[in-house]
């Protein structure tokens, strides 16, 4: 499914207010939890950097095992 910018725009609006219902023009969605939110926030914005032909962010994480300087 092909999400647009005020979808995503719809979905941090209720997360900012901490609330579980998202209405989009004539459409009303309540979510089981934030979590569930979060994860759909998440999909799309990967969506959406897709469509643009960007890639998604990296996560780069160094480690060290020694004893430090």
């Amino acid at each position: 499914m092909a999400f647009t910018q005020p979808q995503l725009d719809a979905i941090e609006r209720a997360l900012a207010r901490g609330e579980r219902v998202v209405q989009y023009a004539d459409r009303r969605v309540e979510y089981r939890s934030v979590d569930e939110l979060i994860r759909l926030r998440d999909t799309i914005k990967r969506d959406l950097a897709a469509q643009n032909g960007q890639q998604g962010s990296r996560m780069v994480r160094l480690y060290h095992g020694g004893k430090g300087i």
